[in-house]
């Protein structure tokens, strides 16, 4: 094994980058292996095209008739580029997505007559073999049935020789038994609630789309390395290793220069990603060594989580023809930041507006004013729900550290907005004079584009911060899949907005004008969600005193954050919006709880296994050397040995306490596993690993770490971190 750690460093030293080949501007071969637009004007019918665009931009139905001829333009633009199969592409509770391919071959019952066919029924809904997928008790195992349906608004695409189809997957009885189902209810509940508020500032509105823009952070190692680390290969991350004399503390990596390996590995990936439509712009190497980030322009919600779940795909897939591990785990070094998965949120008008960027007037600046303390309002309703929504087992490493927001959801808007706010704040209850009208619209209202333009500070400390246009939410974990935060957020603010329309309504029935109305209705929302806002350092012990007189939660661990999940304020908010009913809700969460689960068990095993099959091993070789030595300076030196022998003796010694220690902690670990595995209910389970066999990690951890510092180089067998992150 030990040989295998330096031929290993051997094959990484000595890769070369791959070549890749230039396929043109961006501009040129951007979505040409997509069915947008332009293939489906070249290759449909008009009727056909005009149902596909009556599908994406108003939700209609497509009957099966006109289903067959977009299949058969489907197929025959597939086809002219090399494709022999199809399939559903979907995203099940996994955190994966799925796919099972088909050729479009077919023969006749005989076996004559083969041909090419791909029709309306197969392209609209097909029936995967699902009773392996998580479904948390929405089916019995047995029933094995699963629909996948075709979903229009995220545009099939061809990636090898496949023709891949965005669907959604659902059980036999209509649950949602994936993630992209209750995200696009969510997204329609936005559409509706945010048009019905913006059309208070222009009656030409008709449809409002939420956008994301995700900004992608990783790890690459060299997959030699990785294959050396039985730890990196099945938990994404390493349980163990000393971290490395240099790490990030110079922050010379911070925006420095790309390794000519890793750079053209961000080049070959950057041409998937323009063929596939993924409209990737930004890379840079990150804080961490061997990290770093891309981000792409925003785009549609739906569309940009689909791009997200098919980017992390491509990553591997071209990280293996450069010899590269690709790590999305949020903490897979200790020592050095970990990765998230920043995404950033707003609201856009058909009118191309938007709704979270001020305008030249008073009155479009009233317009992001709405909008912009609604959603502060919703997060602070349902701030718990949110740090449920991005709650994981590899996430918890991350929240809290040092280079990622705390656990307690708070908003950053900066000091000119909350001088704003404050402004607002003092307007007058009902009816408002002609003199506060005119403060309002030319000093606060009127100067809004002013105090954005100087208001460039950020807060990193921040999980929900405002940055000009948009919202940061930035407690997204790496390795997540974006639907489940944007359907979370975009619920939330949804039903803020539906609130918010009914209590102006009501006050404008009494008399008042519009303006009056909404500003009385935003005074009050500034009032009850100063305990929301936030401006100093969420890494502070302070801070986490001061959130817990302000009534804000703090839940620092998966198993306590998912619980918001499942309370009455969580199922009436899903089920009033039609998101998801009460049993699609508790099927997440009894899934969650078990991937919870099943993760820290993965890396109990795992760190088990290699505690007694690799380090107590390789400890006791180095002890054996030890005594061998310290019985040549007997023999040697007699009776006055230890004095010329003190330090290995003292070197034995230590090896012997901390493999007596990792032993004993290993079977205490072991018995708390045990246990944990017999608690029935799932709930309590979760919380068993979380408080009672997690905590052993860090404690097998620590006398593990020693013995590499102690134990000679050449024994050592785990590839250590200055190899993990230095070797490029």
């Amino acid at each position: 094994m030990t040989s295998f750690r330096f031929e290993a460093l051997k094959a990484a030293s000595n890769r070369k980058p791959v070549a890749v080949p230039e396929l043109g501007k961006k501009s040129e071969i951007f979505a040409s292996n997509v069915f947008n637009d332009k293939a489906m004007r070249q290759h449909l019918t008009s009727e056909a095209y005009k149902a596909v665009r009556s599908a994406m931009d108003y939700g209609t139905k497509i009957d099966r008739k006109m289903a067959d001829f977009v299949a058969l333009g489907m197929k025959e633009w597939a086809m002219s580029k090399g494709v022999t199969h199809y399939t559903h592409w979907f995203q099940p509770l996994t955190g994966t997505t799925a796919e099972k391919h088909d050729a479009f071959f077919e023969t006749s019952f005989d076996g004559a007559d083969p041909v090419e066919k791909f029709s309306g029924s197969l392209l609209v809904q097909q029936e995967p073999d699902a009773s392996s997928f998580p479904n948390g008790g929405i089916r019995n195992t047995f029933e094995a049935r699963g629909y996948t349906a075709w979903d229009p608004t995220s545009p099939a695409f061809i990636f090898g020789t496949t023709l891949c189809i965005p669907t959604v997957f659902v059980s036999y009885t209509g649950e949602a038994l994936d993630n992209k189902a209750p995200l696009l209810r969510a997204l329609l509940s936005i559409d509706e609630a945010a048009t019905e508020v913006a059309k208070f500032f222009d009656k030409n509105v008709k449809k409002v789309i939420p956008t994301l823009g995700w900004e992608q952070e990783y790890f690459l190692i060299d997959d030699a390395l990785a294959a050396s680390r039985p730890d990196i290969l099945q938990t994404g991350r390493t349980l163990l290793g000393h971290v490395s004399a240099k790490g990030q503390q110079l922050e010379d990596h911070y925006f420095g220069s790309i390794p000519t390996r890793v750079l053209n590995y961000m080049r070959d990936l950057e041409n998937e990603c323009m063929l596939l439509g993924i409209p990737v712009k930004t890379r840079h190497n990150e804080v961490a060594p061997n990290q770093f980030e891309l981000a792409p322009i925003f785009e549609e919600t739906n569309l940009a989580v689909d791009h997200n779940s098919l980017l992390m795909d491509v990553m591997q897939k071209v990280g293996e023809r450069h010899h590269f591990k690709v790590l999305f785990h949020e903490k897979p070094f200790k020592g050095v930041n970990g990765s998230g998965k920043h995404n950033n949120w707003s609201l856009a008008t058909d009118t191309g507006v938007n709704l979270l960027a001020p305008g030249k007037t008073p009155n479009s600046n009233l317009q992001f004013l709405t909008f912009f303390i609604n959603t502060i309002k919703a997060v602070s309703i349902y701030e718990e729900l949110l740090r449920a929504s991005i709650a994981s087992a590899s996430n918890d490493h991350r929240l809290g550290a040092n280079e990622a927001p705390p656990a307690i959801i708070s908003i950053f808007i900066g000091q000119q907005l909350t001088k704003v706010l404050e402004e607002l704040e003092g307007v007058s209850t009902g009816k408002l004079s002609p003199e506060e009208k005119t403060d309002l619209k030319l000093n606060v209202v009127g100067k809004i584009p002013d105090v954005l333009l100087d208001n460039t500070d950020r807060n990193r400390t921040s999980p929900f911060a405002f940055t000009g246009n948009k919202f940061e939410f930035r407690a997204v974990g790496s390795t997540a899949n974006c639907a489940n935060a944007m359907t979370t957020l975009n619920a939330i603010v949804a039903k803020q907005l539906i609130d918010f329309k009914k209590e102006v309504d009501a006050l404008i029935e009494t008399g008042l004008k519009k303006d009056e109305a909404i500003f009385n209705v935003l005074r009050e929302y500034i009032k009850e969600t100063k305990n929301i806002l936030f401006e100093g350092d969420g890494y502070s012990k302070e801070w986490e005193e001061e959130a817990a007189r302000r009534g804000l939660s703090n839940h620092k661990t998966t198993p306590s954050a998912l619980k918001a999940k499942v309370s009455q304020k969580s199922l009436d908010l899903f089920s009033e919006l039609n998101v998801m009913n009460n049993t699609e809700v508790e099927a997440r969460y009894e899934i969650e709880l078990e991937d919870y689960i099943k993760k820290i068990q993965i890396e109990g095993r795992v760190l088990g296994d290699i505690v007694r099959n690799h380090i107590i091993p390789t400890a006791f070789k180095y002890q054996n050397i030890l005594i061998k030595n310290i019985k040549g300076f007997k023999d040697i030196f007699g009776d006055d040995y230890e004095e010329y022998a003190g330090e290995q003796l003292i070197i034995l010694k230590k090896i012997s306490m901390h493999v007596n220690e990792l032993n004993a902690k290993l079977h205490l670990m072991m018995d708390a596993r045990k246990e944990a595995n017999l608690v029935e209910s799932l709930e309590e389970r979760a919380h068993a690993y979380c408080d009672k066999v997690k905590p052993y990690y860090d404690e097998i951890r620590y006398h593990a770490d020693k013995l590499e510092l102690m134990v000679d180089n050449e024994f050592w067998v785990l590839t250590k971190y200055r190899e993990l992150l230095f070797t490029r």
